[in-house]
C-alpha cells in the first residue's frame, strides 16, 4: 500500500535471504508469507482487493516480477515453481545471473512453452577472486573453462576486465534472440562494465533491425518483379 501512494509500480516479489545473512545480528526473520503468496497478494491488490477480499476502494497497477533460478540440479523442478508462480499471478520473471551459453540453450528449451516474459541476468566478472567466490556462492553455476579464463588473467586488472566483458557479451549473443530481453547487473559499482555491455547490446539490436529492413526491402524488390512477370 505504501509502494502505491507513493506512486511505484514495479515489484519483485520474493523471499530474499535469511537475515541471519545481513548487517543486524538480532534481527529476527518474519515469513507471513512466501513469494507465492505474496504475489497472489500483489494481484488482488490490482483487483481492487485487500488480503481478506474486501475492497479496497481503488485498484493497484502493479507490475509483478518474480525470480526464477535455473542454477539447479533439476531445470524441470525450477520451471515447475514458474508455473505455480505465473497462476500467482506473476507477469514477467528475471533470472539469477547466467555463465553459460549452453545451460541458456537449456532454459530456452525448457520454458519456450510459457506466455510470459523472462529476462536472462548478465553479471560480468571482475576478476579471478570474484569468479572464483561466484561459483561457490548459492544460485551460481561457473564451468571451469570460465573460471580459467579468468584465473589466466588474475595479475592483471585491465585484461581481467577485458575477459569478464568478453564473456558476458558471449551470454548475450546466446540470450539476444531466444528471451524477450535481458537485465544487467553492475557488479561492485563497476558501471563502466555495465555501460560497455549497454553499448553493446544497443548495437546488437541497430544490427537486428538494419537485417529486417534489409528483408524487407528484398521481399518488395521480389514482389515487384513477380507483378511485372504476370503482366507480361
Amino acid at each position: 500500500m505504501g509502494l502505491h501512494t507513493l506512486g511505484m509500480t514495479d515489484v519483485l516479489a520474493l523471499t530474499g535471504d535469511p537475515s541471519k545473512v545481513g548487517d543486524f545480528p538480532g534481527a529476527t526473520s518474519v515469513y507471513d508469507l512466501s513469494s507465492f503468496d505474496l504475489i497472489s497478494l500483489i494481484r488482488q491488490f490490482n483487483e481492487g482487493l485487500s488480503y481478506s477480499g474486501k475492497p479496497l476502494g481503488q485498484k493497484t497497477n502493479f507490475s509483478i516480477a518474480a525470480a526464477f533460478n535455473p542454477n539447479v540440479r533439476h531445470l524441470d523442478k525450477a520451471v515447475k515453481r514458474i508455473e505455480e508462480k505465473i497462476e500467482c499471478g506473476a507477469h514477467y520473471f528475471l533470472t539469477q545471473p547466467l555463465y553459460s551459453e549452453k545451460q541458456i540453450e537449456d532454459v530456452y528449451e525448457a520454458t519456450k512453452h510459457l506466455p510470459t516474459p523472462i529476462y536472462i541476468g548478465i553479471m560480468p566478472l571482475t576478476s579471478a577472486r570474484n569468479a572464483d567466490f561466484t561459483s561457490r556462492s548459492a544460485g551460481h553455476t561457473l564451468s571451469d573453462d570460465i573460471r580459467a579464463r579468468m584465473a589466466a588473467c588474475a595479475n592483471d586488472p585491465v585484461q581481467s576486465t577485458k575477459e569478464g566483458l568478453a564473456i558476458a557479451k558471449a551470454l548475450i549473443d546466446a540470450a539476444f534472440d531466444l528471451f524477450q530481453g535481458i537485465y544487467l547487473i553492475t557488479p561492485f559499482l563497476r558501471y563502466d562494465m555495465t555501460v560497455e555491455l549497454v553499448r553493446y547490446i544497443h548495437e546488437k539490436k541497430k544490427e537486428r533491425l538494419a537485417k529486417k529492413k534489409g528483408r524487407f526491402i528484398m521481399a518488395s524488390l521480389f514482389e515487384q518483379l513477380e507483378k511485372r512477370k504476370k503482366k507480361f
